[in-house]
């Protein structure tokens, strides 16, 4: 039986050809993950999270240490995997530089905490 032809990977600028989508180098880092908007952050999300945006402009992390930093980010202190109401809770929203949640999302990934 005939293969199928390969395809271009489709990340941008990538020659390589392919089976999948995408070749080894640039496959997804989590394919089983749901995007963004099943996750809760779409539409709404957006909407909200600049609102808090413009009322904390400053980075809640770079401002402890006395540097004033635009903040782009609205983080969730306490994840809320799935939560309606951490998701929702702005007492649970602080306003971050990029830099600063992703260090914070780093170690949060890599140490998670459990409780029983």
């Amino acid at each position: 039986m005939p293969r199928k032809a390969l395809k271009p990977c489709k990340h941008p600028g990538c020659p390589r050809l392919t089976e999948g989508a995408y070749c080894d180098e640039h496959k997804p880092l989590h394919p089983d993950r749901p995007s963004a908007a099943k996750r809760g952050y779409g539409s709404k999300w957006q909407r909200v999270s600049k609102a808090y945006l413009r009322k904390h402009p400053l980075c809640v992390k770079c401002l402890a240490q006395g540097k004033y930093v635009t903040a782009t980010v609205v983080d969730h202190i306490v994840p809320h995997h799935g939560d309606h109401y951490l998701m929702w809770s702005d007492t649970n929203w602080q306003a971050l530089c990029k830099p600063s949640h992703d260090r914070k999302t780093g170690t949060e990934d890599s140490r998670p905490e459990y409780t029983y």
